[in-house]
């Protein structure tokens, strides 16, 4: 059996986090080291390792992240100045944990295009 990711291991909570919201489908905590005032990061409870590699199977869990995405916006009070989805996939595109991951950024102005 492969060794779990980090992300995994929070979301069995074998690894304390800043959770924000959890449902059957996935668990949203902050960053730990936020690019914004608001940075939290959405992540599914089954390990997709990323979204290149998701299959038709994974769409009910793809769609349901973004849905959550929205809903912690309205709740942390960023959903009407604007806010940021991200999801990295790869080494060069940023990808850090090798489990599929939504950033959701906001609570300042995002420069565009992005670093």
């Amino acid at each position: 059996m492969a060794e779990k990711t980090l992300f995994e291991k929070i979301c069995a909570k074998e690894i304390p986090a800043n959770i924000v919201h959890e449902d059957g489908l996935c668990v949203a905590f902050r960053d730990i080291s936020p690019q914004a005032p608001v940075h939290i990061l959405i992540v599914p409870r089954k390990p997709i390792p990323r979204v290149g590699l998701a299959t038709e199977t994974d769409q009910e869990v793809l769609g349901h992240l973004l849905l959550v995405a929205g809903k912690i916006a309205r709740s942390e009070n960023i959903a009407d100045t604007g806010f940021r989805v991200v999801i990295n996939n790869g080494p060069d595109g940023g990808e850090a944990v090798p489990h599929l991951h939504v950033h959701l950024l906001g609570g300042r102005k995002l420069d565009w295009p992005p670093g």
